[in-house]
């Protein structure tokens, strides 16, 4: 049974990697997970998925995070294994690892929840995440995951087991990320039992690759504690990772408390929300002073619209319109569904301190 990396571990680990920088990754042709990794349509969205994973590769991005989708796997078993690998090898060979998403508690309640199926998949245009009733709104209920069904949840287990197990030595992939925020919607009173059982299972693995879990809902002040899924995770994590599509200001306020607490490598799994003045010309520069992997939400636009604000941040003018929102620009996305930049000073920003980082980790390994 593996344990909990040591700090001087984790620090080692990390100093050992160039400055882990990439996007949440999936191509501009998939409507969703299960396009993303269903055999209907793989081979053209794979092809696209290459063309892009280039264009990531030419301006210095090391890393992808990707989240895995277990229908797939339970419906299409020996396909989703393959399936993945060629994902890998694809990223891997433009010099991009992955960090691998397992769990995930951005789901709505059950009663908009459509039957998941394989084939050709629907969309809505005009909406984040190209669904109208999406986890992005704002529900009262609480979101349907297949975890709910026992039967399911062992299976859910199974599949983490074989995942980690089958990979605990590949080096294509840079981190397991166990759990994507662990109580968002209102999940919070049925996901501890199952976060603890994923870090279990991984531990009794004990891949090469360090274990994580974010905080996505972590204060920057000191009197407002970290829920107790998040703190279970932070304490569980060999990284510590964290989300925030809040201010400059902000992020640096959480980075200190992170730091002081835990005293481990950080990693911000999801960042860049410009609606909300979570910018590339502020937090890039940061990360990369402070050291910190950063993964922005969204790569080239596409059918998965995360260009869009999210739903509930359309609700919430809707119910406050004087609420600090600027809806002149993309929310997400670096590119232009042509390949062009959203913003070309943003890719000469993301570029530059991606070339910095590299002359410093040259730097390093010389000395």
């Amino acid at each position: 049974m593996g344990e909990r990396w040591s700090k001087e571990r984790a620090w080692a680990w990390y100093n050992a990697h160039p400055w882990l920088r990439g996007c949440n990754f999936m191509s501009s042709d998939c409507a969703n997970r299960i396009d993303q990794w269903q055999e209907y349509g793989f081979e053209e969205r794979l092809k696209t998925a290459d063309e892009e994973l280039a264009l990531a590769a030419s301006i210095g991005f090391n890393s992808i995070r990707i989240i895995l989708e277990y229908f797939v796997w339970e419906q299409d078993h020996d396909g989703f294994m393959k399936r993945f690998d060629r994902y890998l090898d694809t990223a891997w060979k433009h010099g991009i690892s992955c960090m691998v998403v397992l769990g995930n508690d951005c789901m709505q309640p059950k009663e908009v929840t459509k039957p998941m199926m394989l084939g050709e998949q629907h969309y809505d245009w005009g909406y984040h995440g190209g669904r109208k009733h999406s986890q992005h709104s704002q529900f009262s209920g609480m979101g349907y995951h297949l975890l709910d069904e026992p039967e399911m949840a062992l299976r859910h287990y199974e599949w983490v087991r074989e995942i980690i197990e089958t990979h605990k030595n590949d080096e294509r992939i840079i981190l397991w990320d166990l759990y994507n925020e662990p109580g968002n919607s209102k999940r919070d009173p049925v996901t501890m039992p199952h976060l603890k059982k994923f870090f279990e299972i991984a531990r009794a693995i004990d891949p090469i690759q360090p274990l994580t879990c974010a905080a996505w809902r972590t204060s920057p002040d000191r009197n407002q504690p970290l829920s107790e899924l998040e703190e279970f995770a932070c304490q569980q994590s060999d990284i510590i990772s964290f989300h925030n599509y809040n201010t400059y200001q902000h992020n640096i306020r959480i980075i200190k408390r992170l730091k002081e607490d835990y005293g481990r490598p950080i990693v911000n799994s999801e960042w860049l929300g410009r609606c909300l003045h979570n910018t590339v010309q502020e937090m890039y520069p940061l990360f990369y002073l402070e050291k910190i992997g950063c993964y922005n939400w969204g790569f080239v636009a596409g059918k998965y619209q995360t260009y869009e604000p999210w739903e509930g941040t359309w609700q919430r003018y809707e119910k406050d319109p004087s609420c600090d929102v600027d809806f002149t620009k993309w929310f997400h996305d670096l590119f232009r569904p042509g390949h062009h930049p959203y913003d070309p000073k943003e890719i000469e920003i993301i570029k530059r301190f991606n070339d910095l980082a590299d002359e410093d980790f040259k730097r390093q390994k010389e000395q």
